[in-house]
């Protein structure tokens, strides 16, 4: 972890729990970006130190890896101790999820583990909560504050085979909506993005011409094939966040939902 003494941007922390290659990293490049000191947490510290290198490096920024376990209410506590000294938490993004055991297939209900189901609502809902519950009285104390909450298709409808990842992501669009009519009177600005989609690897700022004419490509076949195979970049993702995060108090929004252009609504 990047030294604490180390001096912060005066906008505030942006703090990105559940950061990983795709999404996670391009919200914290993003915040990074735009001048704000950015606090990235997930559970392989190794890994999340090398982001904050990378991001560090590519944006001229401060950030600061802190490892953290979702499922573990200590763990929360322990990642935001760390969080807070950095000073105030201005943005939360709560992108977290437990990846389902049968690896992305479906399978019967009765042969979902209940280790699995636990574990998958304590990631997606319950980390959320304890995660909220460390950066509100800031943000209430300051009349200002912004919570976002990343969901996907499973936050809307049950799917068969999916039990697990459907309860915790039902219970985290119910946190927000709960929030949002709690604390948005009180300048806390609380939104879901729902992320009907693949999410692909982010295009690096290094990248060459012949690099992303084949990225692109790639891309171009997998948005052929149609539905919900069509990948959606991250860093696009990432400017979304931003948007909602710079919204005007008269015109917030709660929930957004976001896909690719080939995708069949449902």
């Amino acid at each position: 972890m990047r030294s604490m003494a180390s001096s912060v941007s005066p906008r505030g922390i942006a703090a990105i729990v559940g950061v990983g290659p795709a999404l996670g990293r391009s919200i914290a490049r993003k915040f990074a970006h735009e001048g704000y000191t950015v606090a990235i947490l997930a559970r392989d510290l190794g890994r999340l130190s090398r982001f904050a290198e990378e991001i560090a490096r590519e944006e001229k920024g401060q950030v600061f890896a802190i490892r953290i376990d979702c499922s573990d209410s200590r763990s929360v506590r322990e990642a935001f101790e760390g969080v807070l000294s950095l000073g105030f938490v201005e943005v939360l993004v709560y992108n977290a999820y437990q990846p389902v055991w049968h690896n992305n297939h479906p399978t019967n209900f009765t042969d979902i583990r209940v280790d699995a189901f636990e574990k998958s609502i304590a990631v997606s809902s319950v980390g959320a909560f304890h995660c909220a519950q460390q950066v509100l009285p800031g943000m209430v104390d300051r009349g200002r504050g912004t919570i976002l909450f990343t969901g996907c298709s499973a936050s809307l409808n049950g799917i068969a085979g999916y039990s697990e990842l459907c309860c915790g992501k039902f219970a985290l669009r119910a946190l927000s909506q709960c929030l949002a009519t709690e604390f948005q009177p009180l300048g806390v600005h609380v939104a879901h993005v729902i992320i009907h989609g693949i999410v692909a690897s982010p295009r690096a700022p290094s990248t060459s011409r012949q690099q992303l004419l084949v990225r692109e490509q790639q891309q171009q076949q997998q948005q052929s094939v149609g539905g919900e195979e069509g990948c959606m970049d991250p860093d696009s993702l990432a400017q979304t966040y931003w948007q909602l995060h710079t919204q005007d108090r008269t015109a917030w929004t709660q929930e957004i939902d976001l896909r690719p252009c080939n995708s069949r609504f449902i």
